[in-house]
């Protein structure tokens, strides 16, 4: 029994970490989108090629 407690504990730990990292990389990929979306801007606007 003590087995079966210590591996569903690892299993939340292990799922709590994932949705974690989830949560805050989410805002993380909100930040860098519009990064980009203002850099390409700001390449637009100065007359540079994008790529």
């Amino acid at each position: 029994m003590g087995n079966f407690l210590y591996v569903i504990a690892v299993f939340l730990l292990i799922a709590w970490a994932i949705g974690f990292l989830a949560y805050n990389l989410g805002g993380i990929i909100h930040i860098l989108l519009v990064i980009a979306l203002i850099s390409v801007i700001l390449r637009i606007i100065s007359g540079r090629k994008i790529l």
